[in-house]
């Protein structure tokens, strides 16, 4: 299978400043990355790009038991999910981004403007996840989603499990190391979601058997997908179709909403 990665991806990433709030967050000024990364001087940054998509910094996280590492807050996991990353990162190369501040705007923000789409969603699965996004973001930032993330390159399946282990989301959250035509789940989903998988025919051909009656697919494009949804197969309705905000990020984002027809 091949990605539509052009245009589902972010293409230029400018500066984001909360109005009134401090410098800039800007990428490229600390790109020097080790694998004993302190992500602690990023928070400012972050809790600016939390608060600018409507997210509050401090609210906890949902988990079944306290876990150490972290101070329990959205702020605090999100963090301790990008130090994960960026040492991780270093070894596997599980996203061609190496700038940690990159990383903040590109996948920790760019997967949260979806965040208030699946806002009392029972579950959803995350198709193609590569290193947990927007799966893992969206889980820290919503409590009581239960989120599957589905992928199957084997060293991107570890470092999701320990994520799962080390932010404490276990049971909520859970691997499933296949490919999305094989998760042997049918109906199971009330959404699905893709942010890099490919075309919008093709997410649903290998995943739309995941979804329940009356369920969504919630798929991350750059612009307006207009030939994608043209081209979706029979049975399926594509819309409504949403601009993101992404702070910090320079280009256009949507997220698509497909149902069944």
């Amino acid at each position: 299978m091949t990605g539509d990665k052009r245009s589902s991806m972010p293409q230029s990433v400018g500066r984001f400043r909360e109005p009134g709030r401090g410098p800039a967050v800007g990428i490229g000024d600390n790109a020097a990355m080790t694998t004993s990364f302190d992500p602690a001087p990023l928070r400012p940054d972050l809790e600016r790009g939390l608060r600018a998509l409507g997210l509050d910094p401090g609210a906890p996280i949902d988990r079944a038991a306290p876990v150490a590492g972290d101070d329990g807050t959205l702020a605090g996991g999100l963090l301790a999910y990008l130090a994960l990353l960026v040492r991780w990162n270093a070894t596997y190369n599980l996203t061609a981004i190496r700038d940690p501040r990159e990383m903040l705007v590109k996948h920790l923000f760019d997967s949260l403007a979806m965040q208030p789409f699946v806002r009392g969603l029972e579950n959803l699965a995350d198709l193609g996840t590569g290193p947990g996004l927007p799966g893992i973001p969206l889980a820290l930032a919503t409590p009581g989603l239960a989120v599957a993330l589905v992928e199957s390159n084997g060293k991107k399946a570890r470092f999701l499990r320990e994520c799962v282990r080390q932010l404490g989301l276990a049971p909520r959250v859970r691997v499933l190391e296949s490919r999305a035509e094989a998760v042997a789940e049918p109906g199971a989903f009330t959404a699905i979601t893709a942010r890099a998988l490919d075309r919008l025919a093709g997410i649903l051909a290998v995943g739309g058997h995941l979804l329940a009656a009356g369920g969504r697919l919630l798929a991350m494009k750059g612009v307006h997908p207009a030939d994608e949804l043209a081209e979706l197969p029979a049975g399926w309705v594509g819309g409504p179709v949403h601009r993101l905000a992404v702070p910090g990020l320079d280009g256009e984002r949507h997220l698509v909403e497909v149902r069944r027809g």
